[in-house]
């Protein structure tokens, strides 16, 4: 464990949780509340982006950079953000809900493949039960995400049975940044030029084709 942080209103102190979310009992139970209890909004379009390192989401450089293109793109009342990986799936409007905002964990840094590979059958899971559960609260699904992530969203959407509609980066673009790039992790950051490049131009012939 490592230091203190605040969390929700009336609940004091928050230990910041380290190591693996994925098996943690406290993701499991906020992801039951999720699944269960809470009532997600009906929009036109649900976004699926990634976690990130820093909490709460939104003040990651990488979420606010995807969410300044989606806004310039398409009218709020059109979508809802979903956050997912290694903290299971969160409506975005959760994100400050413990313990979303109480964990540390960098996924791309872990070299068990064991761990790998447990994550990626305890997250798609989580990923299709939440696509059954929405299933008519979205008339489409966005998809922006890299590796096991993405791995993650294309097998809990076969599990479902419910269509990811639009799964960005392309492949293609993918292709080119490995052979191209020179990067920390092998298909680089979704924060990349080239990446986001893509996404507004996709997300953009996507609204059009509305």
């Amino acid at each position: 464990m490592g230091g203190q942080e605040k969390g929700d209103p009336g609940q004091g102190e928050r230990t910041i949780l380290t190591g693996p979310p994925f098996y943690l009992p406290e993701f499991e139970r906020s992801y039951r509340y999720i699944i269960d209890e809470y009532e997600v909004e009906p929009r036109e379009i649900g976004i699926f982006i990634p976690c990130a390192v820093r909490k709460p989401y939104s003040t990651s450089p990488s979420h606010q950079l995807i969410r300044m293109i989606i806004s310039q793109v398409l009218d709020p009342s059109q979508y809802h953000i979903i956050v997912f990986g290694t903290c299971g799936i969160v409506p975005a409007e959760l994100e400050e809900m413990y313990p979303y905002a109480h964990y540390r964990y960098m996924l791309g840094k872990c070299t068990d493949e064991t761990i790998r590979q447990d994550f990626l059958k305890i997250e798609t899971g989580r990923v299709a039960e939440y696509l059954e559960k929405t299933r008519d609260a979205y008339r489409y699904r966005i998809g922006y995400c890299l590796g096991l992530f993405r791995e993650a969203l294309i097998r809990g959407s076969e599990q479902a049975g419910v269509p990811i509609d639009l799964l960005l980066p392309s492949r293609e673009r993918i292709n080119k940044i490995i052979e191209e790039e020179d990067c920390s992790f092998q298909e680089g950051s979704l924060s990349m030029d080239e990446y986001l490049g893509e996404f507004c131009e996709e997300l953009i012939r996507f609204r059009n084709s509305l």
